[in-house]
């Protein structure tokens, strides 16, 4: 069955942290250096001087900004795991029409041992299942007994196995779901405190800049722009996960139906 799904693995445990610390790095060293380049900056001061371009507007955007950049940097290694897990380890090798075509037709000829070994050679979650049921339908078959009994086992063995393997495709989801809405408040936060800076420094100037003030409102601006979009491109990436998720798990469904069904009117 898929006892693989069960066993506790710590990298996986602390992958989640791991990505959390790298990409809290990663953004706070890319904002103190590539952002803050003194060719970023009119007279090469990151402090007093006017952004030449997008990095140095960004940089003026304040100490919210790596936040926010880490929040988009972990929705990104999250996607590449969840992209490796579930469409090349959770569907397994080849197409899974084409797995549980077989299957049927190997149970249809009571081929048991050959629908096993085709379980083995398409692994994955689906394969996992299908296997835990035909090998606990193996079991019934030769240990014969009650009809009904046996064919509740099997059914009992097929969802045991489906809720060992949920869990590993839907791990780390959250992230996205916390981040979308994390982003944008984290956004709105750097926007405010922005805000709070630009009107500051006017009311110290004395008169009336209007210059200085649509600057400290565009850079202010960046973090909810940076907010918005690491928000969006998560709750893309969430919706699209649990989507392909639960098409795979029609899929499990459906497979572990057909062994079941097999079984009711072989017996």
């Amino acid at each position: 069955m898929g006892a693989s799904g069960a066993k506790s693995n710590p990298m996986k445990t602390l992958f989640p942290t791991i990505v959390v610390v790298l990409c809290l790095v990663v953004a706070f060293a890319v904002f103190y250096t590539v952002f803050a380049s003194p060719d970023n900056f009119e007279g090469g001061d990151p402090v007093k001087g006017h952004p030449l371009n997008m990095f140095g507007t960004i940089y003026k955007g304040g100490a919210v900004i790596p936040v926010g950049i880490s929040l988009f940097l972990m929705v990104i290694v999250f996607f590449i795991e969840r992209l490796i897990t579930v469409f090349f380890l959770a569907k397994g090798r080849g197409s899974i029409d084409t797995f549980v075509s077989n299957v049927r037709g190997y149970l249809r000829s009571n081929d048991i041992d050959h629908a096993i070994n085709a379980c083995d050679e398409q692994r994955g979650s689906v394969a996992n299942v299908v296997k835990a049921g035909l090998i606990k339908y193996k079991e019934v078959s030769a240990a014969g007994g009650d009809k009904e009994t046996n064919r509740e086992a099997i059914q009992k063995e097929l969802e045991e196995a489906t809720t060992l393997e949920l869990p590993m495709l839907e791990r780390n989801l959250p992230f996205f779901a916390t981040i979308a809405s994390v982003g944008v408040l984290v956004g709105l936060l750097g926007t405010v405190l922005g805000m709070i800076k630009a009107f500051s420094a006017l009311a110290t100037a004395g008169a009336p800049d209007a210059t200085a003030l649509a600057t400290g409102i565009s850079e202010a601006l960046v973090n909810t722009a940076i907010g918005i979009g690491t928000s969006t491109v998560s709750i893309i990436f969430y919706n699209f996960f649990t989507t392909t998720i639960d098409g795979l798990t029609y899929r499990i469904d459906e497979a572990g139906y057909t062994v079941v069904q097999t079984y009711e009117t072989t017996h």
